[in-house]
């Protein structure tokens, strides 16, 4: 009986055995046929990414630019804002922890380095438990320039909420204004959700708006340095106890894709973003800006090395002032200064000396089409005219036309130079520089109105000072008058009472 229980028993463990290694065959099976289609997906989306065509391969006369595996990529320069390759450049991708140039941008304008910074709950805790972080704790605090080396450097997505809620009250408001501070800039195809670019749906930006972000990002010299850095440390203070060593996931900033000239960038990644990059690095006195999204690791390193070789390779910095012949100064007077109260002949306006343009080395300045535009620039109050650059319709830059800033000087010891009224330097078929008419009817109107005005004035004054001695001097004799004719009445009636 025993017996027959204990077979019982043991066939009834053996089935559920083998029922038990079934499953987990069966289970591992569906995993390795699971993983097999990811991998089958994952590759396939690659290779339809290598086929997606380049945009800026279509202009006539333009560098073949390399092929990369990134959905969407963009190479422009930095100064003049030239576009050198163009790939899906507008399309809504996910930015991953890229976003966070634009959350130091917006944090270095809206605080001091040394603001003590405290850590939330909120902060801390409403991250994902698995996504780069710097491990800090609620309640402690360290300083901003601190911060900004978290999130650079490490990535830490904490800080970035902390730096929030300390700049503008809460997460929210804060990334109210990365919304705001990427409108300002220019960009049109962003929306931003986190402040540390942890998936949203709702978050996306493209090539071209990123490369927007980091030209205002590398144009100021502290973020650029954080940015190019490949280790920090944090000491420990009374309101943080830990030593903490951040260093960098950026293999170009770290030397293990070493590449001259470059200056620094930030790294992303998400599952839906995949692998982002954006990059600067300048040669030859270009600045340029990589931005490359949606791409597989180490391919965000490669393609980035890729682009800035076509950059540097394929183009040049081309003054303006050395080489434009095709615009002269109108050729009398009221253009040109030729007293010699003013030291020496010259010229009222030329074009800025320190103005150039990016042209591909297959091409010369002549190739360039040029217009000119009067709009007004608040940023530079010299400036008359801008010469606008471009080849096939993409823009290469612009130069300005300035007032020059005449010399308040005299040298006595100079001999006097009889000038012609006309100069003979303007050869038939030049195109001509004309002030702003407008400017120039407004200024006269302004000192018009400012002489009548003090012609009035003046006239009024007068009027009013002759008025005033007028009725003084009439007042004055009538009181004489007055005076004599009581006197004589006084005389009269004393007569007649003597009589």
């Amino acid at each position: 009986m025993r017996f027959h229980k204990w077979i019982q028993k043991s066939s009834q463990t053996k089935f559920f055995t083998f029922f038990c290694l079934l499953c987990l065959l069966t289970g591992q099976t569906t995993a390795v046929f699971a993983t097999t289609d990811t991998a089958v997906d994952y590759d396939t989306d690659a290779a339809m990414r290598l086929e997606e065509p380049i945009d800026s391969n279509a202009i006539d006369g333009w560098p073949t630019g390399p092929v990369v595996g990134a959905e969407g990529a963009i190479l422009l320069e930095a100064n003049t804002g030239t576009i050198l390759y163009a790939k899906n450049i507008h399309e809504h991708l996910y930015p991953a922890s890229t976003t966070k140039i634009l959350t130091t941008l917006v944090a270095i304008e809206n605080s001091d380095l040394n603001d003590m910074v405290e850590f939330s709950n909120e902060a801390v805790f409403s991250i994902e438990q698995k996504s780069s972080n710097m491990g800090m704790d609620v309640g402690q605090s360290i300083t901003m320039e601190q911060c900004l080396y978290g999130i650079l450097v490490y990535s830490a997505n904490e800080v970035c909420n902390a730096v929030g809620e300390h700049i503008a009250g809460s997460i929210s408001g804060f990334v109210d204004m990365m919304n705001a501070k990427a409108a300002e800039l220019g960009c049109t195809d962003s929306h931003f959700v986190t402040t540390n670019g942890l998936h949203d749906e709702n978050h996306y930006t493209s090539p071209y708006d990123l490369a927007t972000i980091a030209r205002a990002f590398f144009s100021n010299e502290t973020l650029t340095r954080i940015a190019g850095t490949s280790h920090y440390t944090i000491e420990p203070t009374a309101t943080q106890p830990d030593l903490i060593d951040l260093y960098t996931h950026n293999k170009l900033t770290n030397n293990t894709y070493p590449y001259e000239g470059y200056i620094g960038g930030k790294t992303g990644y998400t599952s839906q973003a995949h692998q982002t990059l954006v990059s600067c690095a300048e040669r030859n006195g270009m600045k340029l800006i990589c931005v490359v999204m949606k791409e597989d690791a180490p391919a965000q390193f490669t393609d980035t090395i890729a682009l800035f070789d076509y950059g540097f390779n394929n183009f040049s910095r081309v003054n303006v002032a050395q080489n434009e012949t095709n615009y002269t100064v109108n050729n009398s007077d009221f253009f040109e200064s030729n007293s010699n109260i003013f030291g020496a002949t010259e010229t009222i306006m030329s074009i800025n000396p320190n103005d150039y343009v990016i042209v591909p080395n297959t091409i010369t300045f002549s190739d360039l089409t040029s217009s000119l535009s009067y709009e007004d620039d608040a940023s530079d109050p010299l400036a008359v005219a801008s010469i606008n650059y471009s080849y096939h319709d993409v823009s290469v830059g612009q130069a300005k036309v300035e007032l020059n800033a005449q010399k308040d000087t005299y040298d006595f010891t100079s001999p006097v130079v009889e000038s012609d009224s006309v100069s003979q330097n303007n050869a038939p078929g030049d195109k001509i520089i004309f002030i702003n008419v407008i400017k120039v009817i407004a200024i006269v109107i302004g000192v018009i109105v400012l002489l009548l005005l003090l012609i009035t004035a003046i006239a009024f004054f007068r009027n009013y000072h002759f008025s005033r001695r007028r009725r003084n001097k009439i007042q004055f004799k009538m009181n004489r008058k007055n005076k004599s004719f009581g006197q004589r009445k006084r005389r009269r009636d004393r007569k007649r009472r003597m009589k």
